[in-house]
């Protein structure tokens, strides 16, 4: 079978997959008021959805190796497919919150696994435009969630963003069943696991399902329950902080660790690791923040914002096969990573040029100057990853990967939404000191503003006007704050690009243990 079409097969399921993660985010409203419940209790709708993907998917890798990549995918998509029936269909928020828990369970696998199977089928010089052609549904995915979703929602129901799932996962399943095979190096490595005995971490199950279960619920409720100061959430952070520590120490002793942790060990993967973990804070933090500043501060509606981003998308779609067919096979990953995070930095410092009368065009140039800078790393740094592994490590390489990105998603999110509130109060304190009845230039737009409001006695009116400029002033300083941050943090991650490895094929060295 054609490799190429085994790619667009394996990738369709996981474009729904990724789009999930998003496109409910809009909808939280509606769906709260046809489920009686409040707006705050539907917001366990996303957290479960991404705990629950989170806990599963560093796992996914040695569970695929033990029931076989193709069976393990195929048996992630009906699940998923499934659960997004029944979440379409749920009578109430509780059932709701408890079908998006399996849901989130049976899409973690998908991604690590379509990530695996591609570099079990392409050889080394081929996997660019492989990564290529994949990570048009890992990065398109979140950018047309919110638009997509505002659209269901609005002209149909919200029952509808469940419910397009499973035409598509019933139709990924029988191409799958019919068109993608077993990978041979998969078959070779779970012969391997039976022929020496199959041992099953326990300890490293337990330990990875709390740490990083307890770090999502940390870092997706933490500004909800202002962080610290809530016992939960502390209580969340110490779990995690111990589980995961421990995980670490186990697990770099274990011969078959559930986990494989001992990949890290190797440098250019270590790099692959962590640079895909900054690139996931980026893309989702952005993606988060563009919406929020274009509806909050400018008064777009959602899907006047969800277009904007859109863009960078459609942008994208031409981009990425131009990576992976032209710029990787001519240029090493490393260089193509290093411009690719010098322009994304860029990007971002560009964004500190905002303003309130920015207009829809530079919004949408902004976005598409960022996603120049994505389509740059996304590829090369995917296929540096596997680059020099050892035989029979892509599943454990694919699932550690993929849980850089969610997780540095995850904290993404979180640390720009803190940001934006922490740094909003900071600044609308230090406007405040600046607007007096004492003060020349207020006492003019005062008088300004009576003379647009003749009718106002009381001059309250003016005061709110006013009052309502400082918040949007304060919001707008603390977006340029959160695009300055990120900026930082992308030059940081530079260095760490020339440690990538250029390989034409695999070491046979194993990791120490």
């Amino acid at each position: 079978m054609n490799p190429w079409v085994v790619t667009v097969v394996i990738s369709l399921a996981t474009f729904m997959e990724v789009l999930d993660t998003s496109i409910a985010n809009v909808s939280l409203s509606h769906i709260a008021g046809g489920l009686a419940a409040g707006l705050d209790e539907s917001t366990w709708v996303l957290t479960t959805y991404l705990v629950a993907n989170a806990v599963m998917m560093p796992i996914s890798g040695w569970l695929s190796t033990i029931f076989g990549t193709k069976r393990f995918y195929m048996t992630c998509v009906a699940v998923f497919t499934a659960s997004s029936l029944l979440c379409g269909m749920a009578p109430s928020l509780n059932w709701l919150i408890a079908f998006r828990l399996i849901q989130g369970i049976g899409g973690a696998g998908m991604a690590p696994v379509v990530q695996a199977m591609l570099a079990d089928i392409f050889p080394p010089e081929k996997r660019g435009m492989a990564f290529s052609v994949y990570g048009l549904s890992v990065v398109f995915a979140p950018a047309i969630g919110p638009t997509l979703g505002g659209w269901i929602t609005d002209n149909y129901s919200w029952h509808w963003i469940f419910l397009i799932n499973v035409p598509v996962g019933i139709i990924s399943l029988m191409l799958t069943a019919v068109l993608v095979s077993e990978p041979e190096a998969a078959k070779v490595e779970r012969a391997r696991v039976f022929r020496n005995g199959l041992r099953i971490d326990w300890i490293g199950f337990f330990l990875a399902v709390v740490g990083i279960g307890c770090l999502e619920l940390f870092v997706d409720r933490g500004e909800r329950s202002d962080w610290f100061s809530s016992p939960a959430i502390l209580t969340a952070a110490i779990i995690s902080g111990i589980s995961l520590l421990t995980l670490v120490f186990w697990e770099i002793r274990q011969k078959e660790p559930i986990v494989d942790i001992p990949l890290l060990k190797l440098p250019s993967f270590l790099a692959s690791f962590v640079t895909m973990f900054f690139m996931g804070f980026i893309l989702f933090g952005t993606t988060a923040l563009l919406p929020q500043f274009l509806e909050q501060l400018l008064g777009y509606t959602a899907q006047q914002a969800g277009l904007a981003l859109t863009a960078g998308g459609i942008f994208l779609m031409f981009m990425m096969p131009l990576v992976g067919g032209v710029l990787i096979p001519k240029f090493p990953a490393k260089y193509l990573v290093a411009v690719g995070l010098v322009i994304l930095a860029a990007s971002l410092f560009n964004m500190t040029r905002f303003n309130l009368g920015i207009s829809f065009d530079m919004a949408v140039q902004a976005r598409v100057f960022q996603v120049a800078g994505i389509a740059l790393i996304f590829a090369p740094i995917t296929q540096a990853a596997y680059n020099g592994l050892p035989p029979g490590k892509n599943n454990n390489a694919s699932a550690l990967i993929n849980l850089a990105r969610n997780l540095g998603g995850s904290i993404g999110i979180a640390v720009c939404s803190t940001i934006i509130a922490r740094r909003g109060q900071f600044h609308q304190s230090r406007l405040v000191e600046h607007v007096s009845a004492f003060d020349t230039e207020t006492q003019n737009a005062l008088a300004h503003l009576k003379a647009m409001f003749p009718h106002d006695p009381s001059s309250l009116q003016p005061l709110r006007y006013i009052y309502g400029e400082v918040q949007r002033q304060a919001g707008m300083l603390s977006y340029i704050d959160a695009f300055w941050l990120m900026g930082v943090l992308t030059l940081l991650v530079l260095p760490l690009a020339f440690l990538l490895r250029q390989s034409h094929g695999r070491s046979n060295a194993p990791i120490g243990h």
